[in-house]
Parts: C-alpha cells; sequence; structure tokens
C-alpha cells in the first residue's frame, strides 16, 4: 500500500517590506539671535570714559561758578581741556516815538570786552595751571550759542549749571540748562544749586 504521499510543505516567505528612505539630514535648529552677554569686569578694573574737552557756560553767577567747581577736578581726572563760555544776549531797548525797538551795538561790545576780561580773571584765579583752560564770549540766545560752541568745539562733556526756577520764574524765562540738554550732542551734567 502506497504512503500518502506529503504535500510539500510551502516554503516560508518573506514577508514584504517596505523600504524606508533613509533619514533626511535634519538642517540645525534655528535660534533667535541673541546678543552676546557682556563680559564681566574683572574685579579692580574701571570702565574707561574718554573725555577729553568739557564746555563750561558761565554767566559770573554764583551758580555757574559752582559748576566750575565741579568741572575743575573732573577736568584734572581725565587730563581734559576746559573750555569756558560767556554768551552777550542782544541789548533791546523801547523806543519812544512808536519808532519800535533800538539794539544798541556800543553797548554789547562793552559787554563782550568785559566778559573777555572777566573769563580771563576767574581762570586766573580759580584754574591757575592745573589743567588747561580757554575761554569765549558769544552773541546771541543762550542755549543756543552753547549748543554751537560744543559742537564747533567738539566738547565731550557739557557741565551746566540749573539757576533753580521754578513756576512762573520758569515760565517766563525757561531753562538755558533744560533747552541744552535736550538738544546736545554729547553727555549734560546738570550742577543743581547749592543749598545755603
Amino acid at each position: 500500500m502506497k504512503k500518502p504521499t506529503r504535500k510539500p510543505s510551502r516554503p516560508l516567505t518573506s514577508r514584504r517590506v517596505r523600504a524606508v528612505p533613509p533619514p533626511k539630514a535634519r538642517s540645525p535648529k534655528k535660534h533667535r539671535a541673541r546678543s552676546a552677554p557682556v563680559a564681566a569686569q574683572p574685579a579692580g578694573s574701571v570702565l574707561t570714559i574718554g573725555i577729553k574737552s568739557i564746555l563750561v557756560p558761565i554767566d559770573f553767577s554764583v551758580h555757574s561758578k559752582n559748576a566750575l567747581k565741579y568741572a575743575l577736578p573732573m577736568a584734572e581726572q581725565f587730563r581734559a581741556q576746559l573750555h569756558l563760555v560767556y554768551v552777550v544776549e542782544p541789548t533791546i531797548y523801547p523806543a519812544d516815538l512808536g519808532f519800535g525797538q533800538v539794539v544798541l551795538p556800543g553797548v554789547e561790545d562793552e559787554l563782550r570786552v568785559k566778559g573777555a576780561q572777566e573769563l580771563q580773571a576767574l581762570i586766573d584765579k580759580e584754574i591757575g595751571g592745573r589743567v588747561e583752560a580757554t575761554s569765549t564770549v558769544r552773541t546771541g540766545n543762550p542755549h543756543h550759542e552753547i549748543l554751537s560752541e560744543a559742537e564747533e568745539r567738539r566738547v565731550d562733556l557739557i557741565i551746566v549749571a540749573t539757576h533753580g526756577h521754578s513756576g512762573v520764574e520758569h515760565m517766563l524765562f525757561g531753562s538755558t540748562a533744560e533747552r541744552v540738554v535736550r538738544h546736545a550732542h554729547c553727555p549734560v551734567l546738570t550742577v543743581r544749586p547749592m543749598q545755603y
């Protein structure tokens, strides 16, 4: 009797495997630009500030002379040059007989000469030979002339006194120091009136 023949077993078939594409190279993460951290100053180091020239407006008041007292040691510390500027405002007098206002140039000339002499006396008395100092007399609107002098001389710092006007006095006369602070191209140090 014939043995039943076994059906040959089905060969094991391998499962179909889908080809997986190789992983794409990832682009580096985009980070937001951040400012580099400020390097810490070593202990005992001093931040250097380049101040080569300082402008000090002078009107011969106690307040402006007080500003000069602040400016002098700073000029010594930075070995800077001091520039003193005095501004003569145009002298206008009301005329009689309805001719309008009259400008007297002779008075301005006298004020300019007297101002130059007083500036030189102030330099001799207060500054002496401690630092190099120069002076200028200008005519016009005080804050405009101070700013023009600062730009022409390319000063690094202006030290100006505030006169402490407030209320109605401030509204009538304004503040030269305030206008200088607003429009100056360089740092401005304001010196408040001393309390006596």
